[in-house]
């Protein structure tokens, strides 16, 4: 059916009324919770799951940090003389010896120089042995929970284009696998949205699934260009680059694929948004054969695109 609007695609009639983004480059919706209290609908472990690496470390080594220096404050509000083995003279010497007598006491590897003798000491030092067992517990479930959760890396070209299609033209994008591991059944969604005016002057923002050249591909070790071509069918069809970008379009793209490693279903999105859509431009060649005959695929080029009349 020509020009098929999805009556309702989950993102609501308000959300799709904002003049930003509906979903950013890296799948995630632009939304702000409201109205809750922040224990209501903060899940530490969603966040500590989802962190970036990078961002993951950092926090367990800050929380590490945080700790020895508590408890070696501890240790040095109790008293220098209930640890033996202390041998700073100044209060910062015995502070930073109080500290690696924490971590030491944390990591429960106790190289014996420095020991507790008074009540006051060792109850702190229990607590915090106690503290670090529950900790590297935590700790090591969690790295476990984010090495088995399976998550699709999958590579976007940074631009969409519109380029000749056969005899027609199409919006096109091209996608990749950044892993190793082995994608079978992926599939791919593509949804416009752009705002319309309607007969009482009113500008609202529609909904159009698009229809793909191929919308399933079974095997995925190269490169895959999506393609919706752009027919008398299409809600593109007859539209200008001027009048394209005058309706802040977004297209949303949704990929599916099994996943032969973790043996589940995994998922990505982005979305391109007005000039990230280019008109006039095709896909450069990034997959060639080497010299001793094995496919090569040049991921660094995924995005690279030149000029076509």
């Amino acid at each position: 059916m020509a020009n098929r609007r999805f009556e309702d695609l989950g993102i609501g009639s308000k959300a799709a009324e904002s003049r930003v983004r509906l979903l950013n480059r890296d799948g995630s919706f632009n939304v702000r919770r409201k109205g809750l209290p922040f224990f209501a609908w903060f899940s530490g472990y969603h966040y500590l799951i989802s962190l970036p690496w990078w961002k993951f470390n950092l926090l367990i080594l800050l929380t590490y940090v945080t700790i020895n220096a508590f408890f070696g404050a501890v240790y040095l509000a109790i008293g220098v003389s209930g640890l033996s083995g202390i041998e700073g003279h100044t209060v910062a010497e015995q502070y930073l010896q109080a500290i690696f007598f924490s971590t030491q006491t944390f990591t429960t590897v106790g190289f014996g120089r420095i020991a507790p003798v008074g009540t006051g000491a060792n109850i702190a030092a229990a607590f915090e042995s106690l503290a670090g067992l529950l900790s590297f517990a935590f700790a090591t479930g969690l790295v476990w929970g984010r090495f088995s959760r399976p998550v699709a890396k999958i590579i976007f070209s940074s631009n969409a284009v519109i380029a000749p299609y056969e005899r027609i033209t199409g919006f096109m994008f091209r996608v990749a696998n950044q892993r190793k591991n082995q994608l079978i059944d992926v599939e791919a969604e593509v949804t416009l949205s752009r705002l319309e005016t309607s007969g009482d002057g009113k500008r609202a923002r529609k909904f159009y699934p698009l229809d793909l050249e191929r919308r399933t591909v079974t095997f995925f070790h190269l490169s895959w260009t999506v393609v919706h071509p752009i027919d008398e069918h299409s809600p593109l069809f007859g539209v200008t680059e001027e009048q394209l970008y005058g309706s802040e379009p977004e297209f949303l793209i949704l990929l599916r694929a099994f996943d032969d490693t973790f043996s589940q279903t995994v998922h990505a999105r982005t979305s391109y948004r007005t000039k990230e859509v280019v008109f006039g431009q095709k896909f450069k060649g990034i997959i060639q054969v080497g010299e001793d005959g094995m496919t090569e695929i040049e991921l660094d080029k995924i995005h690279d695109h030149e000029g076509v009349e």
